[in-house]
């Protein structure tokens, strides 16, 4: 398994499975799987309600002896709701409980948003805290706090352009490490890959095959990723799917990946992505797809009076 190397020698596995979306009946079972099979990144965030599940099977699979502690990277996410700094060490105390672990190995602030303590996602303007309010600053302050305590080896951010990055690292006195955005053929973050590239901070692509499900709910109106022509074709090429060739991209950029499933068929199939080597006229041809599409463009983020834009969250334009 390829990995992605940390300033002071740690490396994460480059390919790991997402829980987004993942069930609470079904994520126990997709985690144990992963884990058998091979998986030794999982990635995790509270907002996606099964912390608590993701931690049964943790600790299930530590005490069979299937793998331990420190073969397994695990990251997870500070919500919106927990900026303020007060908030921020409670909030990682409790998914370090619900993860039942004494430490992460990542902790990324997952949006640069900031809401109202206890709100999932804003239903008007009185959910949302403005910058003046909640600057990231402070809240930075406070996940560095953290990296201190030993409560997360490292400490990075999620969904941040180069603005909120340059931000950030101003006043930081320890750097963001990485920065988990969405990365596919179709939205290949050219320009805010060479800034994290020039400042050594890693990058972890979520919604790596195009998230068709928000096609299929009429979020947005683009082309799905997995059905282009040209993504197919080097599939055959390789005897692959498109959803492999479309993983190996990132991988063969330097950039993590984290495709989410429970179905354990799929979820074999995207760690075979791994083994898959794509040439440089596949490269190519790949970096050539139409675009960019953005399928998660965070409408709850900018709407009900909220004080944010997506200029606040996003690098390229959104069609």
């Amino acid at each position: 398994m390829k990995k992605l190397h940390f300033a002071n020698g740690d490396t994460m596995p480059a390919l790991g499975l997402g829980t987004w979306q993942s069930k609470p009946n079904e994520v126990y079972e997709a985690v144990l799987h992963a884990l058998k099979i091979g998986y030794r990144h999982i990635d995790c965030a509270p907002i996606y309600k099964n912390e608590q599940e993701i931690g049964n099977a943790l600790s299930k699979a530590f005490a069979a002896g299937w793998v331990s502690r420190e073969e397994v990277w695990i990251t997870s996410k500070l919500w919106n709701d927990s900026h303020l700094p007060e908030d921020v060490l409670p909030a990682m105390k409790a998914t370090l409980a619900d993860l039942q672990l004494e430490y992460l190995d990542l902790y990324l602030v997952h949006w640069p948003v900031a809401i109202k303590k206890g709100v999932d996602f804003p239903s008007g303007k009185e959910d949302f805290l403005s910058y003046e309010e909640a600057p990231l600053s402070s809240t930075w302050k406070e996940m560095e706090g953290l990296h201190q305590k030993g409560l997360t080896r490292h400490i990075g951010v999620s969904n941040f352009n180069t603005s909120k990055l340059k931000e950030i690292r101003e006043g930081a006195s320890k750097q963001p490490e990485l920065n988990q955005v969405e990365l596919h053929p179709y939205l290949p973050q050219n320009e805010l890959k060479r800034y994290c590239e020039e400042q050594s901070i890693l990058m972890t692509g979520y919604g790596p095959l195009g998230a068709a499900y928000r096609v299929a709910n009429n979020e947005v109106d683009f082309p799905l990723l997995l059905e282009d022509k040209i993504l197919n074709q080097i599939g055959s090429k390789h005897e692959a799917t498109a959803a492999q060739v479309a993983l190996a991209w990132a991988l063969e950029r330097n950039t993590s990946v984290v495709p989410k499933s429970v179905n354990p068929q799929r979820i074999a199939e995207n760690l075979d992505a791994a083994k898959l080597h794509l040439d440089e006229e596949d490269m190519s041809l790949l970096n050539k797809l139409e675009g960019p599409y953005r399928y998660t463009p965070g409408p709850a983020w900018v709407g009900n009076g909220s004080p944010y834009t997506y200029a606040d969250l996003w690098q390229e334009f959104i069609n």
